[in-house]
């Protein structure tokens, strides 16, 4: 074997970490980019707010608090922190309501046992409820983990179904749901035949099976169904979640003197800047001077980066504007079909670019907030000498034939077909079935009314 050295040359493309943070940048939403802004703003002592902006929302830092940063250059096991005092710097604390299911359950034991033996009882069978609420182990397992009577069980159990929310601690659903009817004195007659034997049935749209089976009108049944479908099945599943945060616009589009303007939401992007006392280097030393020079080089592209972000964005959104004019006059319904490529040549810019521009942002309108890629279809189908649709567009129409139809004799997926084809919506019946079932409605049989 015959050993030789050579040289090759090739081309790589290698993601700096300052590219890489103007990338993730560029596909922040407005509410995140104030996050981060919050958070280099409080570890970066170079960078202030400037406070010439009109969306200015703290103090800007002054130069001898840079300098408190500085002493801690020296110390072996300390980090620079920031430092600043009550009055002229203020950290917002958020707080979020996450109660758990066990938490919310356990306050109302201490109300409503009092023997030692049946709060214990009490709060292991809490334990034991799943995510839903519902108990998975039965009592004679408890009894037998326990060593405690099986009766006591039973009865500790009977109480924690009645505490809030209502049906939690069922065993199965039929139980979950007898328990919310037995609480508003409606567990009899039709409504406890359906509950303890129709479910299934019930899941199946069979009416007027069960009011056959159980000798009354189909009405009776639909009645009696409608109050069921007022219950919770899963009274444990709201528990343990974050509360909803709102959407905040990151464009608003609004029609001026009849031309539609895009302006940036910036509510909650203050404006940064460098300290220029951060540049007189003449009263630090060496050591100093390199810590502040890294500082000030990492807000100037920090800077940059958001600039570019707010420039990109701009010009996106105004060539989805420009594509897209009727949906600002109109509405949804009026959305023509328009790809990420389109948008992308037209601008300048690679598709990717703009797939990151238009990531978790959302648009203000006259009428409503939009996600930016809602903005962006494909065409369900192409017809010869007519106008290309699109997904959206079918759908609102669905929902629209199916919210006004006659409910005795609801649309089958057919009769749906054709009517959308009738309005130069030319698709099939298993797309129309596709659609349906998406916008969550079920099929005629189980739409119909009685």
């Amino acid at each position: 074997m015959k050993q030789s050295l050579s040289l090759n040359l090739k081309q790589k493309l290698l993601m700096t970490p300052k590219l890489q943070q103007s990338i993730n940048i560029l596909q922040l939403s407005a509410h995140e980019l104030g996050e981060l802004i919050e958070k280099e703003y409080m570890e970066n002592p170079t960078l202030e707010i400037d406070s010439s902006s009109e969306h200015e929302l703290e103090p800007a830092s002054n130069f001898d608090k840079t300098m408190d940063f500085l002493e801690y250059l020296n110390k072996d096991d300390e980090k620079p922190e920031p430092v600043a005092n009550d009055d002229d710097f203020k950290v917002k604390e958020f707080t979020r309501n996450n109660q758990t299911l066990e938490e919310y359950l356990s306050e109302q034991v201490d109300f409503t046992f009092n023997d030692k033996q049946e709060i214990k009882v009490a709060r292991y069978i809490i334990g034991l409820l799943d995510a839903a609420g519902y108990l998975r182990v039965s009592t004679a397992e408890i009894s037998s983990l326990l060593k405690i009577n099986e009766k006591i069980i039973e009865n500790v159990l009977a109480k924690i179904q009645i505490l809030e929310p209502i049906g939690i601690a069922a065993r199965d659903l039929p139980e979950c749901l007898a328990i919310q009817a037995k609480k508003i004195n409606v567990y009899d007659g039709i409504m406890k035949a359906i509950i303890d034997k129709y479910l299934p049935k019930v899941a199946e749209g069979k009416i007027k099976e069960i009011a056959t089976l159980e000798n009354v009108e189909p009405i009776q049944v639909q009645e009696a169904i409608d109050i069921i479908r007022t219950f919770n099945p899963k009274p444990g599943a709201s528990f343990g979640k974050e509360n909803l945060e709102y959407i905040v616009p990151d464009v608003v589009v609004r029609d001026i003197n009849g031309q539609l303007e895009v302006i940036i939401n910036e509510t909650n992007v203050p404006k940064l800047r460098v300290n220029s006392l951060c540049y007189k280097r003449d009263i630090l030393d060496t050591h100093s001077k390199k810590y502040i020079e890294q500082h000030v080089n990492s807000a100037i592209w920090l800077i940059k980066s958001i600039e570019q972000r707010r420039i990109t964005l701009l010009k996106v959104v105004n060539e989805i504007v420009k594509q897209q004019e009727m949906v600002f006059y109109k509405g949804l319904s009026y959305m023509k079909p328009l790809l990420m490529k389109t948008v992308a040549e037209n601008i300048g810019v690679h598709e990717s670019t703009v797939s990151r521009t238009v990531a978790n942002k959302y648009m203000e309108m006259p009428y409503g907030i939009v996600a930016l890629k809602k903005f962006f279809a494909g065409s369900v189908s192409k017809q010869n000498g007519e106008e290309d649709i699109i997904a959206d567009k079918v759908k609102a129409k669905i929902k629209e034939l199916i919210e006004n139809e006659n409910k005795a004799k609801p649309l089958s997926d057919q009769q749906l077909t054709n009517i959308l084809n009738e309005n130069g919506m030319k698709i099939s019946r298993r797309t129309v079935m596709k659609y349906r079932e998406q916008l969550g409605f079920a099929s005629s049989s189980k739409r119909k009314r009685y």
